[in-house]
């Protein structure tokens, strides 16, 4: 299974405080330990690791659920919000290097399938809300 350089490490002071967090990986799509959830899916050859205290307890009770946005949608927005995303990582001067540590892989031209696309979109609007950054410029969506 190939792996998709998405693995977002916004852990800021979790690592410190000697937190143990596992990734597990079995044949349901979705695979979760604490804060840290791992997609994959058997229709896609890739998965989207993501360590954030607090995003899971967000995805299950704030985000709209699946479905409700069309896997185009998903792909536009995360093309914009990794292009904004980067741009950040390589300017530590001016933008936070503990809040954007790595930049992230994603190729508009691979269909990543719907659930990446879909945890990794709200991932962006859960990061640009809990840590009141704006990565696009104008409003920040909130649910």
């Amino acid at each position: 299974m190939k792996n998709l350089s998405l693995i977002l490490f916004i852990v800021m002071i979790a690592f410190s405080c000697n937190s143990s967090k596992k990734t597990v990986k079995t044949d349901k799509p979705i695979a979760q330990v604490g804060d840290t959830i791992t997609l994959s899916s058997e229709e896609s050859e890739y998965d989207i690791i993501i360590i954030e205290p607090g995003f899971n307890t967000w995805l299950i009770s704030t985000a709209r659920q699946k479905g409700y946005y069309s896997q185009q949608y998903l792909e536009n927005k995360n093309i914009f919000y990794v292009n904004a995303w980067n741009q950040r990582v390589l300017q530590p001067q001016q933008f936070n290097p503990n809040l954007y540590e790595l930049q992230i892989d994603y190729n508009s031209r691979i269909d990543y399938g719907y659930d990446v696309n879909y945890k990794l979109y709200n991932y962006f609007i859960y990061f640009q809300n809990q840590y009141r950054q704006n990565l696009l410029g104008g409003r920040v969506p909130t649910f």
